[in-house]
């Protein structure tokens, strides 16, 4: 059986009830502070609802009023209450711009909240997705958060959007259960994962994440949501945990694997100074330059090393047989291979794309 809460939008105020007695009983503020030993200025903040009744004037009031001190204090503690709660409503009102930057209908579809019954419902339920108390604590948690970017001058996500993006990939990442971080044990793991680029890419994204479980990552995909354009996004949630998080954007092997990678390189290369960073896969390159530029080297040699790449451009052959025996060759698919050199404008956008494998899985 479902419960729902009494929450009546009255109260009693204490002070009302403190006025009627003393007027049953024929006394004054200034009589009734007497009788308690109290101060007059105390007793008329309590009738005028400014200060509240404390235990000992709850037990002043008893002897005095004749009404039991639990009940004063009962009666007060709802009447702070209720004003706790019109203060929250009111704060919740205020953040209803606030909430309808963020797509609402798209997290009730994916069942991560309710369809939102009104705009003060809709507030708090996004507060409750996000694990926030106040739109001002997710502004210090989100809105604030360092983000270093990989460049992609044509796009830039809205911050709620990728916000919430990211926030479906940690609330993802905490239910998968994951060995401490161990950098060899990656290392080792990225290595297997490298071989698995020619496998089936739905079956071999499930053995990646598999694979990075047993080194301390959570691999997890989440489908892109309205006004994000991101690839992927790597970051640590706890002393012994990293987070790799993929949106299979482009849903072609090349692109995937090579943003797996490029955010591989950053749990290796950067995770010592930059624990509290988010390294976002996106838009415009502002920060971090110098890291993207590192990140992206590794994960182009990790797939294919630069030596034999040279050697490969200088033979100059990119044909369909060329590139596929190239790819068995260095143990990669050869979508990867396609895709770099479509990167590196050896080849048209328009030539060997059959050549690249698609996730249908990760449609959104």
């Amino acid at each position: 059986m479902a419960f729902y809460p009494f929450q009546p939008d009255y109260t009693v105020v204490p002070g009302e009830i403190v006025s009627e007695h003393m007027e049953f009983m024929g006394m004054n503020q200034a009589e009734l502070a007497r009788r308690c030993g109290r101060s007059a200025k105390l007793i008329s903040e309590i009738v005028n609802g400014k200060a509240p009744i404390e235990p000992e004037t709850a037990l002043q009031f008893e002897k005095v009023l004749g009404l039991d001190a639990n009940i004063w204090l009962n009666l007060e503690a709802s009447y702070r209450l209720f004003l706790a709660r019109e203060a929250e409503a009111r704060a919740a009102s205020d953040a209803e711009e606030w909430a309808r930057q963020f797509p609402v209908s798209k997290l009730a579809a994916r069942g991560m909240i309710d369809a939102p019954r009104s705009s003060a419902d809709k507030v708090e339920q996004l507060l409750t997705f996000f694990g926030v108390a106040s739109v001002e604590a997710w502004n210090r948690r989100y809105a604030e958060a360092h983000v270093a970017y990989r460049h992609s001058p044509s796009f830039k996500s809205k911050a709620p959007a990728f916000a919430t993006w990211l926030r479906l990939g940690e609330l993802q990442s905490l239910e998968t259960q994951c060995d401490h971080f161990d950098d060899q044990r990656f290392r080792s793991v990225l290595a297997r994962i490298r071989g698995l680029t020619r496998v089936p890419l739905n079956d071999a994204l499930q053995e990646a994440a598999r694979l990075c479980r047993e080194a301390g990552v959570a691999l997890v995909v989440v489908p892109l949501l309205p006004h994000t354009h991101l690839s992927g996004a790597a970051r640590w949630v706890g002393p012994h945990k990293a987070v790799i998080q993929l949106s299979g954007r482009h849903k072609t092997n090349d692109h995937i694997w090579f943003t797996f990678f490029h955010e591989a390189a950053h749990l290796i290369l950067h995770r010592v100074k930059n624990r509290s960073s988010i390294f976002l896969d996106e838009a415009v390159l502002k920060n971090g330059c110098e890291q993207e530029r590192q990140a992206n080297e590794w994960a182009g040699d990790f797939l294919i090393p630069q030596d034999v790449w040279q050697d490969f451009i200088l033979a100059g052959e990119f044909v369909e047989a060329s590139v596929s025996s190239f790819a068995a060759d260095i143990g990669v698919a050869p979508g990867i291979v396609v895709g770099r050199l479509q990167y590196e404008r050896f080849i048209s956008k328009s030539l060997l794309n059959h050549l690249k494998a698609k996730a249908e899985l990760l449609e959104s």
